[in-house]
């Protein structure tokens, strides 16, 4: 297909490298020029100007950018420009709100919009293994999933305009969870005097496993936290949960419990540590 990717960060690069190497015609724009001119010299697509430039002719464009303001930036700007038919696919997580906002607004100026949040990281992209939870209608979906594949090992549709992000929130409150009582726990290991490697060989093969164990545990037990999905990230995203909560009366205690620790590894410098730095703020006590 004929492509535009708008945003390519450090998820976003990743992602339409995917694309390029699949064969499809790409033309990429990023806020921040150098970022596109560097993703075109090392793949095969086009460093656009603007975003009015690189959606001009496009049958697709993929949005991996900010936060609702952005996404409101970026698809108010394209909208003249764009073909009839067009499709616009959202990987950035943001509130549902915005995207039956930007979904009736395509309904208005001729065409789709998915809201289509992720989960797996930057490793995910890299290794083109994400899962893309999607929310729209059921014709443009089925026309962008195989392209979507590129990238992600799992896209599903789930539900109508909104339900994608809905979806994200889900998983971010999962997140959440498990991240908090895995940095208990390696801080109760390193305070009872245990091995915190010999306790992962024992707990991780039965019913306390999960991936952030896996990946985690050993760059908790560590103190290394210079890495991954931003403190200030998840907290922009929990923000959106506990909103979402409030307007459809979900009991979210735990999250926003997790939410104000966040808080405190920001206080403590770490907004740009991985979400596992909550560990930090039990191990200096």
């Amino acid at each position: 297909m004929k492509l535009a990717f708008i945003g390519v960060g450090v998820m976003g690069a990743p992602m339409a490298g995917h694309l390029a190497r699949a064969g499809h015609d790409l033309t990429v724009y990023n806020r921040s020029r150098a970022k596109a001119e560097r993703w075109s010299a090392e793949h095969e697509g086009r460093a656009a100007a603007s975003v009015v430039e690189a959606v001009g002719d496009r049958e697709a464009i993929i949005l991996c950018v900010g936060n609702d303001d952005d996404v409101r930036g970026v698809v108010t700007q394209a909208a003249p420009a764009l073909k009839r038919g067009a499709i616009i696919v959202d990987h950035t997580t943001t509130s549902a709100h915005l995207a039956k906002e930007m979904n009736a607004l395509g309904a208005e100026r001729g065409f789709a919009f998915l809201d289509a949040p992720v989960s797996g990281g930057e490793a995910g992209a890299q290794n083109g293994t994400l899962s893309v939870m999607a929310g729209g209608d059921a014709a443009p979906f089925e026309v962008i999933a195989p392209v979507l594949a590129a990238y992600a090992k799992s896209v599903r549709l789930m539900g109508p305009s909104g339900a994608g992000q809905l979806t994200k929130m889900v998983n971010q409150i999962c997140i959440a969870g498990v991240v908090q009582g895995l940095a208990e726990a390696v801080a109760f290991a390193k305070r009872a005097g245990l091995d915190p490697g010999l306790v992962y060989e024992a707990v991780s093969k039965g019913a306390a496993q999960s991936w952030q164990m896996d990946n985690r545990w050993r760059t908790m037990a560590e103190g290394r936290f210079e890495f991954g999905f931003a403190v200030d990230w998840m907290r922009k995203d929990l923000g959106l949960v506990l909103e979402e909560a409030r307007a459809n009366g979900a009991r979210a205690e735990t999250t926003a419990l997790i939410d104000q620790f966040y808080a405190e590894v920001q206080a403590m410098g770490g907004r740009r540590w991985d979400t596992s730095s909550l560990a930090a703020r039990l191990m200096r006590r």
